[in-house]
């Protein structure tokens, strides 16, 4: 079967030499597993760090993806939940743990070290898998799982949105960022963004922000100060760094910060004493548990939430979609066709 295989890391101008399309032997299934012919495959950030060598436990030669849905083409034999042809999407997130407050030594992601989703085919244990969402297409569902999750356990589980709140989601345009946007939004709340861009500004706008404000002007918080009534009361954000002292000055008394990312780097300056003066409540979040996942599925269902989808590539055009990342060009999610 073909799949794209990474045999080296490096800078993202060695990519087309470093990450290729190879024949692999087609997975065996166990008794306990589904095999899947995948249909669609989708980026995350994760997928372009290990290309590039900035990331924990890196192993190579690996398969890369983690999000994907596709059509079950064989079950083992003590697999009752699912039938050849059944529709399904992929939970990434292996061996959780007990907790639901956080992740086990053992979890890990689909795409190191297990291969992943950036091939023809793929077997997962019936535990991650579930039944694709009626109301999305099968690009859409594979759009969904890692950046969807994270998203959900930051805003519904964490920050907790309710209606009429005013929800300040940084740093739109990435995976994380459009789903938070997407949940706030079928929560009731208030959206206001920011961003590096003014293009992703305007487009955030057409689609239900109140406002957005560009990162790069220094003095963006107090703009934001000066333009929200009623302040902020929720922050969902991925990028860390400096801008989180930014937050504290911004967040209304008793509001929620929750932080599921550090694109930016270390936060210098802290100042603990407006956390405390200001009784905000600070949550750290990524991924989320197998009921997290389950619980996200329903909630998109009912809601009838559809990912925001940037642009879609033909397989032997990864290079292309990989680039696109790595310039931060994109709004939404960036899907592959396997």
């Amino acid at each position: 079967m073909k799949a794209l295989v990474l045999n080296k890391t490096g800078e993202i101008s060695l990519l087309k030499n470093n990450l290729i399309i190879n024949e692999i032997d087609k997975p065996e299934i166990s008794q306990y597993e589904v095999l899947i012919k995948l249909q669609f495959s989708a980026l995350n950030h994760r997928d372009l760090w290990i290309t590039k060598g900035l990331y924990s436990g890196i192993k190579l030669p690996a398969v890369l993806g983690s999000d994907g849905a596709g059509i079950i083409e064989d079950a083992g034999d003590n697999v009752k939940n699912f039938k050849k042809g059944d529709e399904v999407i992929i939970n990434p997130g292996i061996n959780w743990g007990e907790s639901e407050d956080f992740k086990s030594d053992e979890f890990r992601i689909l795409g190191l070290p297990d291969n992943g989703t950036l091939s023809e085919y793929i077997k997962v244990n019936q535990r991650y898998v579930h039944l694709k969402p009626l109301h999305l297409s099968m690009q859409e569902a594979a759009a969904q799982p890692l950046a969807g999750l994270t998203a959900f356990r930051a805003v519904v589980k964490k920050a907790q949105i309710n209606r009429e709140e005013n929800v300040l989601i940084t740093g739109i345009g990435g995976g994380v960022a459009t789903f938070a946007f997407l949940y706030a939004k079928a929560s009731g709340a208030n959206l206001y963004i920011t961003s590096g861009s003014d293009d992703k500004i305007k487009n955030a706008k057409k689609i239900g922000a109140v406002d957005g404000f560009n990162y790069k002007n220094e003095m963006w918080d107090e703009v934001l100060v000066s333009a929200v009534h009623g302040g902020i009361d929720s922050i969902i954000d991925g990028t860390g760094g400096n801008s989180v002292s930014k937050y504290l000055k911004i967040i209304n008394p008793g509001g929620r910060i929750v932080i599921y990312g550090a694109t930016t780097g270390i936060t210098q300056n802290f100042d603990v004493r407006k956390l405390y003066w200001k009784q905000i409540k600070l949550f750290g979040t990524t991924m989320g548990s197998e009921s997290d996942f389950s619980e996200m599925l329903d909630f998109v269902e009912k809601n009838k939430i559809k990912p925001i989808i940037d642009k879609v590539f033909d397989f032997e055009d990864y290079i292309s979609a990989f680039e696109r990342m790595n310039r931060s060009e994109q709004l939404g999610k960036i899907v592959i066709k396997v």
